[in-house]
């Protein structure tokens, strides 16, 4: 029986992960979300448990009962930082930053009020029901703190199942990140009343530091960390490590040492990383680190959400009456919701990227709970000084909202995403697709045929070859406006562009401060939903410009050269914008012109394409013009910003040679990541700052 306790915590995570694969696959047709099957699973095998159809399987046995009677600190300290980073990694900080005052008003005041409206309820719950008579206004209110913040472990997981929007998935992301540091706090100050760390005496500060600390906390953190990984440079292992140290280190500093919020932390973590720290790391760190976090949050998700199933099973003890009171409650939590947005909707439609009628359904319904909700109410039950029926109570009310949500709630979204037409694709985007999927048919065929004249292939059947050929699809029996086909196409040439400034600064033709200016002007356009003309993106070479030169120049030149050790990072950064801009802005002709040979583009939207020609060609004309401009006015930053073009773009064809050598089998491993770190540290040694002014 030892030996099975000793394994039942790797024969649980191998039964989950087993199953989540079969059900990953089996859901694949079906409109279940995966996370839903896993919980469904969780709650099936811990029936089985729970009736004693497992006492023949003492190994079997002995893990679901190490899942179901789990410490509920491992589910924060294991699983949640897992989670919460993913998340915040992968969030588009731009975006974010538009959302963050919607999300903030449902994850403050929002969960304030809920809070209070869900402790009215329960007070009057407890008035009526004798069952329910010992609930007092600290028990509501704990209640209300704990059941109103949505969860960011079943949201998270569910947006990015549905495939749904960026915009609108970043707001319910941040809502559902953001609203824990609100939630935690409140209950603390009720659940503390019962616990050894005792009731909070300024709520207020409290909740200030929490949310704040934890924010100051992560970011830095996250200034720590990159400023160790791009120190390391070399050792890609190294960095990897760090960068999941540095993680957990922040959440268990955060929420067990310092009393702030982790969650919080982990967020300010993961967006300062996410905006600061991958212009600076490797092309295969990052890829890296994508892979990893995608394939850490599966496994987390997988496991968690068994973990929820089997503990309601296992744990929960209901009469009819609890029942009924659960559908009272789950009903008053669900109109509680739909209350708080429409109070904020008024505020939350002119802020950020706004909100529509149909979004604010889906926000609405799609405030699920889960796994911090049910560690929140673990934590009461396991807390003696709390009455007995309260603890199990709470425990029922909060599991049974829990899977309510993730069984009613989670399973019909996808059904009211497509009734709101959420889901429709424009008219638009299906003509372009349709042209993308001509050029393909063609091209194809033309490739077939100068196959077919080949020689060496006379003895093909080419019949049988032919069926191999992308399906030719009938014209779409639609009709878009110019205006949206022409906004369609902005948006394209845009997620292009942004594509080709990551290709740009990996063959080191720019830096990473010329990056992050490039796609926060590309950020810009794309918030005009394809509306603005590709031309009108501001002056992005304001920020190097200078006052006209005084006329004492030109008798004392050394305030010429002053000048240029002045500005020189300034000019240096500006030529690097300039030349990124123009040879992002040449391959988007391309894309155009790609466009163009669309007999459906290019007879009915010949105008369109005409257009967007011209407004690429004056972004080209712009950059060339303060090319030669800074060449003129600054030339020996000139002279520097050009040399360290071709130090990068010198140094970089000399990585290509070394992988492409290491991929010819003429270099070991060990011999091609040796001779690429010596390539960097030269760079560093040999690009200096001022170096003009020594010559």
């Amino acid at each position: 029986m030892e030996t099975n306790n000793l394994l039942a915590p790797l024969f649980f995570v191998l039964i989950g992960l087993m199953a989540g694969a079969f059900l990953k696959f089996g859901l694949k047709k079906t409109p279940l979300p995966y996370t839903v099957g896993l919980f469904a699973f969780g709650l099936l095998i811990g029936m089985f448990d729970r009736l004693g159809w497992l006492n023949g399987i003492p190994l079997l046995q002995s893990t679901i009962d190490f899942a179901g009677n789990s410490n509920p600190d491992m589910i924060l300290y294991i699983f949640l930082p897992i989670l919460i980073f993913d998340a915040a990694y992968e969030l588009d900080v731009h975006v974010f930053r538009k959302t963050l005052t919607n999300a903030t008003l449902l994850s403050v005041p929002g969960v304030v009020i809920a809070m209070l409206l869900t402790a009215l309820l329960m007070v009057g719950i407890s008035s009526s029901v004798p069952s329910y008579e010992e609930w007092n206004w600290t028990f509501a209110l704990m209640f209300g703190a704990l059941i109103s913040a949505t969860d960011p472990v079943a949201v998270v997981a569910l947006l990015k199942e549905l495939g749904t929007s960026k915009r609108f998935s970043t707001l319910v992301d941040a809502e559902s990140m953001l609203n824990d540091g609100t939630g935690i706090v409140l209950f603390m100050l009720f659940f503390g009343a019962y616990s050894t760390s005792g009731i909070s005496e300024s709520p207020v500060t409290d909740f200030i530091m929490v949310v704040a600390g934890g924010a100051l906390l992560g970011t830095f953190f996250a200034y720590l960390c990159i400023q160790f990984i791009t120190k390391v440079k070399g050792d890609e292992m190294l960095q990897n490590s760090v960068m999941i140290l540095s993680a957990y280190m922040t959440f268990i500093l955060a929420q067990n040492y310092l009393e702030v919020s982790g969650v919080i932390a982990l967020v300010g973590f993961g967006l300062t990383v996410s905006y600061m720290g991958r212009p600076r790391l490797k092309p295969q760190v990052n890829r890296f680190m994508r892979q990893f976090w995608e394939l850490a949050a599966h496994i987390a998700n997988t496991l968690i959400f068994i973990i929820v199933g089997i503990v309601i099973a296992l744990k929960v003890d209901f009469s009819w009456t609890d029942l009924f009171i659960l559908l009272c409650v789950y009903a008053g939590v669900n109109l509680i919701r739909i209350l708080v947005i429409t109070i904020f909707y008024p505020f939350m439609k002119r802020c950020g990227y706004g909100l529509s009628i149909r979004e604010s359904a889906i926000l609405s319904w799609g405030g699920l709970r889960g796994a911090l909700g049910l560690t929140m109410a673990l934590m009461v039950s396991y807390t003696l000084s709390i009455p007995e029926p309260i603890r199990r109570q709470v425990l029922f009310l909060t599991a049974g909202i829990v899977t309510l949500t993730l069984t009613v709630n989670a399973t019909t979204i996808g059904w009211l995403l497509r009734k709101l037409g959420l889901t429709k694709i424009p008219s638009s985007k299906l003509l372009l697709d349709y042209s993308v999927k001509e050029q393909l048919y063609e091209g194809a065929e033309k490739y077939l045929q100068n196959l077919s004249g080949k020689e060496a292939l006379a003895s093909t059947d080419w019949n049988v070859v032919r069926k191999f050929l992308p399906q030719k699809e009938a014209h779409p029996d639609i009709s878009a406006r110019p205006k949206d086909v022409m906004a369609d196409m902005r948006l394209r040439i845009l997620d292009k562009e942004r594509s080709l400034y990551w290709n740009l600064y990996t063959n080191g033709v720019i830096s990473s401060g010329t990056l992050r200016r490039l796609n926060a002007s590309v950020d810009d356009l794309y918030d005009q939903n394809g509306k603005k003309p590709l031309c009108e993106r501001g002056d992005i070479f304001d920020f190097c410009k200078r006052p006209p030169r005084s006329g004492l120049s030109r008798y004392f030149r050394f305030l010429d050269k002053w000048a240029d050790f002045y500005f020189q990072d300034r000019i240096i950064l500006g030529y690097d914008l300039a030349r990124g801009l123009i040879i992002a802005q040449k391959e988007t002709l391309k894309l155009v012109n790609e466009f163009g040979t669309s007999e459906t583009v290019s007879t009915e939207y010949r105008s369109c394409l005409l257009l967007l020609q011209v407004e690429i060609r004056k972004n080209i004309t712009k950059a060339a013009s303060f090319i030669e401009g800074i060449s003129n006015d600054y030339p020996n930053s000139y002279k520097e910003a050009v040399t360290r073009k071709s130090v990068r773009m010198l140094l970089s064809n000399e990585k290509k040679m070394i992988e492409q050598f290491k991929e010819q089998g003429l270099i070991s491993q060990e011999d091609a990541e040796q001779m690429i770190n010596d390539l960097g540290e030269y760079h560093n040694k040999t690009v200096a700052p001022y170096s003009f002014l020594k010559q």
